[in-house]
């Protein structure tokens, strides 16, 4: 599959450490294990010429207070606090000044964000979507994308997960209904 260095961003989703560290509060292991294939996809982005955009989830210790249905913290515990080791993007990640990195409140990047001015103002059309979970932020991120009109690529190979089961429903979901599914080794920039 080849990309338009130019029009294309890498989208990295909830690299950190609550969630890729052993010691985070939702640590998962494939979510670590993914580290290396998305730094990896990254550099060669970065070489080509593509953008790069890192999205946080962080939650103010109040957000879900007063809320009437919807609360992260009831359903997961408490994760990524807003000012916590917990929220911060994982140390093995190597990010730059001209990266974009989007804190989000939701499973999706860019509900309530400014990514997608972000990506307009920068003439991207293509997301190469990676990063965990698989089933939650990444993929209602990659569907939210496609609502707006962004071409949504799921780099499979650097998606992290709790279940692999989770993972394949996500792919085989994207796939079939907004987007589309791809390997690192199947990323061509042009």
């Amino acid at each position: 599959m080849e990309f338009d260095a130019e029009r294309t961003a890498v989208v990295v989703v909830d690299v950190q450490n609550g969630f890729c560290h052993p010691e985070g509060s939702l640590y998962a292991p494939a979510s670590e294990d993914v580290i290396d294939p998305v730094t990896s996809l990254v550099a060669r982005a970065r070489e080509a010429g593509a953008s790069v955009v890192y999205t946080r989830d962080v939650h103010p210790p109040e957000q879900f207070e007063d809320t009437h249905y919807y609360d992260e913290f009831e359903r997961w515990g408490e994760h990524v606090v807003e000012g916590t080791w917990d929220a911060q993007l994982h140390d093995r990640l190597d990010i730059r000044d001209d990266d974009y990195v989007v804190e989000k409140h939701t499973y999706d990047a860019f509900y309530q964000t400014g990514l997608d001015g972000h990506l307009d103002a920068h003439g991207i059309d293509d997301l190469l979507v990676c990063g965990t979970l698989a089933n939650v932020c990444v993929l209602h991120t990659a569907g939210s994308a496609g609502l707006r009109d962004y071409r949504p690529v799921l780099v499979e190979d650097a998606i992290g997960y709790i279940e692999e089961e989770h993972r394949e429903y996500a792919l085989d979901h994207a796939d079939w209904l907004f987007g589309e599914v791809v390997d690192r080794d199947g990323v061509a920039f042009a």
